[in-house]
């Protein structure tokens, strides 16, 4: 994902440090059941959408802004799926971060799907049992906005 400027501001004052940040993904579904995915140029791995929000920006503002930015589809956001706190990342410049992710499940509801920016090498939609190798991180997030169930949440003390 791109650094978004605010962040590149952010870091002439703190550095390399940790910054804890929002961070917004979405599994976007078309009307037979497939979801969208992205090929990301950073790591070469399929993945679902994501993406930081911008300053004042609402979260579900951002998940939209996201997949037309990467994908060229419209998509509206039917519902939060997840809230969860990831482990802290390393990138390779030295730079450190952990996101808060919001998930949401959305519905594709226009555009045609294709390459859309710098951040993805391919865009394509795939059905459940067409999936390519994902990470847990997409797994878990595709198999909670499929669900028909209030958004998922973790928390410390086990309840």
């Amino acid at each position: 994902m791109a650094t978004p400027d605010f962040i590149r501001d952010l870091r002439a004052d703190v550095g390399r440090r940790l910054l804890f940040l929002p961070g917004t993904s979405a599994v976007v579904f078309d009307d037979e059941g497939r979801v969208l995915l992205v090929r990301r140029a950073d790591t070469g791995h399929w993945s679902i959408i994501g993406g930081i929000p911008e300053p004042g920006e609402q979260p579900a503002d951002a998940v939209v802004r996201e997949v037309y930015e990467e994908t060229a589809v419209r998509a509206v956001p039917e519902r939060l799926a997840l809230v969860q706190t990831l482990a802290p990342v390393r990138y390779p410049n030295g730079d450190v971060c952990q996101f808060v992710d919001m998930s949401f499940r959305c519905r594709a509801v226009g555009g045609r799907a294709r390459v859309n920016d710098e951040e993805s090498l391919e865009v394509g939609w795939f059905g459940p049992d067409e999936l390519p190798p994902l990470e847990e991180f997409a797994l878990t997030r595709i198999e909670r906005a499929g669900r028909d169930a209030p958004t998922w949440f973790q928390t410390t003390s086990g309840r």
